[in-house]
C-alpha cells in the first residue's frame, strides 16, 4: 500500500485541483501501469521536483549527477536518464550503433553501411523491441518457438547469427521464459565476439537490475517510474561508460557553441572524445526536464533506505484482505497470487464467464469513485487487484465498489 501521498487535507486540495481541470482521479488497483501515470510519488520525490520547478541547473549538470545516483544504485560504470524505458532502449540501439561518430549519429535512423544488426532469440520478439528498430536497427533472430522447438535455441545458434554487421544482442529480462539459453550463455558469446549486450529491464526490481549488470550486462534499460518509484516520464539506462556516454551524446541538448561545450562523462580525459558538440541526435526526442532528474535522483538514493521484503508483506496482507471480502459475493471467488520478485502480489477474483468478468471490470471504471483493475484476463473470467499503489484510505473504498459491483447482477 502506498502511505506516500500526504495528508488528507493535502490529498483533498490536490484532487481539487484535477477537478478544476475537468480531470476525475480513480482508485489505482490497476499497479504501476503507465495507463495511469506509474507509481505513487513520495513526499520527498515531489518536494525535490517541485524544488526543480522553481530553480534553474544546467541539464548536463544534473545528468552527471544522476549519473552518479545510477552507479550508487546499480553497480553500472555510468547512466543516463531519458524519458522511459522504451527510450533508453531507443538510446541504447543507437549507441551500439553509432558509437561516438558523430557522422554516424547525424545519419540515424538510416543506418545503411553501418552495424546495425541486433541479434535476438526469436522468443524474446515483443511489441516493445520497436523502441530498438526506431534507431534503425534490424533484428536477427535465432532459435525457435514452442514445445516443437526442443531446448528452444542452442549456443551454436547464437554464435551463427553475430556477424560482422552485428551491434549488439539483445536480451529480456525480467520474467523466465522456457527455451531459452542462459543468460550467462548470452554474455559469454557476446564476449568472445566482442559484442555488447542490451537488456530490457522493465520486468526486473532493482536487485534483478544489479544482479544483471553484475553478470555482464554491457546497458540495461528501465523504467523510472515503476519500480523505482521515481516520475512516470523518466527512464534509466545504466552500463559501460563509453556505451552511456555515446547515448548521451546523442540525447542531451547540444545546441551550444563549441568554444562553450563540455563531452558528457569525460572522466578528465576529454581528448579521447570529439572536440565539438555532434548535431542533435536520434535521442533528442527523448529529453527530460530538470524536475524529473531531481525527483529521479532523490528516488534512487532513497533506495538504500526501502525493504522490499516488508513491502511485499504488506502488499500481500492487502491482497488476503481484498480476497477474503469478495470471495463468494454475486458468485466470484477469490485468491492470492505470490510470485516471486520482480512480479508482486495480486487478488485475483475468478467469475463464471469472460462476459461477467468484462461487465465487472466496465462497471468499476464507470462507477464512484471510478475503479481501474487488470482485465487482460476477462477472457478467462478473471479480473486482477494489485495492491502497490492503493493509500489506507483506497482500500475500505475499493472494498465497498466490489461488493457494491459483484452484487449488482452485472
Amino acid at each position: 500500500m502506498s502511505t506516500t501521498a500526504g495528508s488528507p487535507t493535502a490529498r483533498a486540495s490536490s484532487r481539487a485541483i484535477l477537478e478544476s481541470l475537468g480531470l476525475e482521479p480513480v482508485i489505482n488497483a490497476l499497479g504501476p501501469a503507465s495507463q495511469l501515470g506509474c507509481a505513487t510519488l513520495s513526499e520527498e520525490v515531489r518536494a525535490a521536483m517541485d524544488a526543480a520547478a522553481q530553480h534553474y541547473v544546467p541539464i548536463s549538470e544534473m545528468q552527471e549527477r544522476a549519473s552518479r545516483a545510477i552507479v550508487t544504485a546499480t553497480g553500472a560504470e555510468a547512466g543516463c536518464v531519458a524519458s522511459g524505458g522504451d527510450a533508453c532502449l531507443c538510446l541504447a540501439a543507437a549507441a551500439c550503433i553509432a558509437g561516438e561518430d558523430p557522422a554516424a549519429m547525424d545519419r540515424l535512423p538510416d543506418a545503411n553501411g553501418l552495424r546495425n544488426e541486433i541479434v535476438v532469440h526469436r522468443a524474446q520478439r515483443n511489441p516493445f523491441d520497436h523502441a530498438l528498430r526506431a534507431a534503425g536497427a534490424r533484428f536477427v533472430e535465432f532459435g525457435y518457438v514452442g514445445q516443437g522447438s526442443g531446448v528452444g535455441a542452442y549456443r551454436w545458434q547464437l554464435e551463427a547469427a553475430i556477424n560482422d554487421k552485428t551491434a549488439a544482442i539483445f536480451y529480456v529480462g525480467g520474467h523466465a521464459q522456457a527455451n531459452m539459453l542462459p543468460f550467462d550463455d548470452f554474455i559469454e558469446v557476446a564476449r568472445a565476439r566482442r559484442v555488447p549486450v542490451i537488456v530490457d529491464g522493465a520486468g526486473e526490481d532493482i536487485r534483478g537490475i544489479r544482479d544483471l549488470i553484475a553478470r555482464g550486462a554491457d546497458l540495461i534499460a528501465t523504467s523510472g517510474g515503476k519500480d523505482l518509484r521515481g516520475p512516470a516520464a523518466s527512464g534509466v539506462l545504466a552500463g559501460r561508460r563509453d556505451l552511456i556516454r555515446a547515448a548521451t551524446l546523442q540525447q542531451q541538448d547540444m545546441h551550444v557553441h563549441p568554444d562553450l561545450w563540455a563531452p558528457p562523462l569525460a572522466d578528465g580525459c576529454p581528448s579521447v572524445l570529439m572536440h565539438e558538440p555532434p548535431h542533435q541526435g536520434i535521442g533528442r526526442s527523448f529529453k527530460v526536464g530538470r524536475e524529473e532528474l531531481a525527483g529521479l535522483i532523490v528516488a534512487l538514493e532513497a533506495l538504500a533506505d526501502r525493504d522490499p521484503d516488508a513491502e511485499r508483506r504488506l502488499w500481500h496482507s492487502i491482497c488476503a484482505r481484498l480476497a477474503d471480502t469478495v470471495e463468494g459475493v454475486g458468485g466470484a471467488t477469490a485468491s492470492v497470487a505470490t510470485t516471486a520478485p520482480p512480479s508482486y502480489p495480486r487478488t485475483i477474483v475468478q467469475l463464471p464467464s469472460a462476459d461477467r468478468a468484462h461487465n465487472v471490470v466496465a462497471a468499476l471504471a464507470a462507477g464512484k469513485p471510478r475503479v481501474w483493475v487488470n482485465g487482460m484476463a476477462m477472457r478467462n473470467g478473471q479480473i486482477g487487484i494489485a495492491p502497490t499503489e492503493l493509500r489506507d484510505e483506497d482500500v475500505p473504498e475499493l472494498e465497498r465498489r466490489l461488493i457494491e459491483v459483484l452484487n449488482g447482477g452485472v
